[in-house]
């Protein structure tokens, strides 16, 4: 019999992500899943270690375009050790070290798993959703491999076509799925431009492989550091930012190339706060430069694009698969905190105080 632990929940959702941190998230007692009960591919996985993502903030708040029902536990991506299995699971065994797939399973899944996030002491996945940890990847390295590089490769291969020899422009580079642009660009062959409001944090990034970093605290110099870099301008830019970085961008680019939105970041109350739909602070781009530059703008929205074309994801994750297993790229975790600490987690991901990934760990 597995002993008791501990869950955060979400009890409502909140205006915004500070309220739902600050009043409407608890740690509370976790009774431990009954391995008598499991459905036959039902695997129990001890948590070890939990991604602390953006996604898991605006969720809080219901500004992410799927909003599961509260009460809920947050945590879309988790890695750890089996600690129980159902009758037909032959693919793992008890004490195997997996991550868990948060399409599959977690509360940005549908159906019965959505109920275990990964901010817990047990989560309860499909068998399906349980993979070994790839190559020599640790836990918290794992849990914070599919989300940020399925994203990074639908944006940068499948929407941006990005080839090598081309130059792209990565904004937020610091950030959970930045860093793994980075990461996917010089795999790809491409030179890296990487943006940033922080020198310390950009420098972190080039050691990550950026092969030129920009401050852009202040955007009045963005084109010419840029263009000092990149003449005739970049080929790709990849924009997980938003707000008035993505106009100065405009002025950054090569005729032709592709702009890739990937999010919003610097401006996260685009949407209503509770759950409620719309978007009344909704960004703009001025057409007129989009027009005159000849630029592909690219709305990249991984998730959503993989439920209406399901033939998106299987060749995506066998590569970031494989590309893992082979040491070809590694995710940075800079933070890690334990269980009892995951509102200061929360918090150091909603102030940028991370770089690449932060890591709740349960156990």
């Amino acid at each position: 019999m597995l002993p008791p632990g501990h869950r955060v929940v979400v009890s409502e959702l909140g205006s915004d992500p500070l309220d739902a941190i600050e009043r409407l998230t608890s740690l509370v007692p976790q009774p431990a899943p009954d391995v008598a009960t499991l459905a036959p591919h039902d695997v129990i996985v001890a948590v070890t270690s939990a991604s602390v993502g953006w996604v898991d903030l605006i969720m809080t708040s219901g500004q992410y375009q799927h909003a599961p029902k509260p009460p809920y536990t947050p945590g879309l991506e988790y890695a750890g050790r089996v600690a129980g299995v159902g009758s037909a699971v032959t693919h793992v065994t008890i004490g195997d070290a997996v991550l868990v797939d948060p399409f599959l399973a977690g509360p940005r899944s549908l159906g019965a798993y959505q109920q275990y996030g990964g901010f817990a002491t047990y989560a309860v996945a499909p068998a399906e959703a349980v993979l070994p940890l790839p190559g020599s990847l640790t836990c918290d390295q794992a849990c914070n491999l599919l989300g940020n590089y399925e994203t990074a490769y639908h944006c940068l291969v499948v929407r941006g076509r990005l080839k090598a020899g081309e130059t792209v422009l990565i904004h937020g580079a610091a950030g959970a799925t930045g860093l793994a642009a980075v990461h996917l660009a010089k795999l790809l062959g491409a030179t890296v431009i990487a943006s940033g409001r922080s020198d310390a944090k950009l420098a972190v990034v080039r050691a990550q492989g950026a092969d030129h970093i920009v401050n852009t605290a202040s955007l009045d110099g963005l084109r010419d550091a840029v263009r000092a870099i990149a003449p005739n301008g970049v080929d790709v830019v990849y924009d997980g930012v938003g707000g008035d970085i993505s106009v100065a961008s405009l002025r950054c680019v090569a005729f032709g190339a592709r702009y890739l939105i990937v999010g919003w970041a610097a401006t996260p109350f685009v949407s209503q706060g509770k759950g409620q739909r719309g978007a009344p602070n909704a960004n703009q781009l001025p057409t007129n430069l989009i027009m005159m530059k000849g630029l592909d703008v690219l709305g990249c929205p991984t998730v959503i694009s993989s439920v209406q074309d399901p033939t998106l994801r299987p060749p995506r994750l066998a590569q970031i698969l494989a590309w893992a297993a082979s040491g070809a790229i590694t995710p940075h975790v800079s933070n890690t905190y334990p269980l009892t600490d995951f509102k200061a987690a929360m918090l150091a991901k909603w102030r940028g105080e991370v770089i690449g990934g932060a890591v709740l760990h349960p156990a």
